[in-house]
């Protein structure tokens, strides 16, 4: 489900499996008034992992970052492979993508992920 909002805020999108991620979207394309542009965003994500667990991670090109994690070329999930993709969320400025993954990397932001995001 994709929902339009506001230029400045968030663009949520939750897809259920890393299968469905190949549709993934390298940038959303804008209409204005004088026509379409494309906007270079940022992701935040999150990745279930085989053992129950949750990585939040932050990239520019998210397709690509998937398959890294897929591939075990990732460090910080060489050991435990993702299970699949339980949400991402797109910013147009990378400032606000990597406040929201602190945030999410946060104590309230971990209750805040567990009753809204999975």
């Amino acid at each position: 489900m994709v929902h339009r909002v506001a230029a400045g805020e968030v663009v949520w999108r939750a897809i259920s499996s890393y299968e469905s991620a190949k549709c993934a979207p390298r940038s959303f394309a804008q209409q204005s008034e004088v026509g379409h542009y494309d906007l270079p965003m940022y992701f935040v994500y999150i990745l279930k992992l085989k053992n129950g667990q949750f990585y939040i991670g932050f990239t520019r090109d998210l397709k690509k970052r998937l398959v890294r994690h897929k591939n075990h070329s990732s460090p910080t999930t060489s050991r435990i492979e993702p299970e699949e993709l339980v949400f991402y969320s797109a910013f147009k400025t990378r400032e606000k993508a990597l406040d929201f993954e602190k945030y999410l990397k946060s104590s309230s932001g971990f209750a805040f992920r567990n009753k809204r995001l999975i």
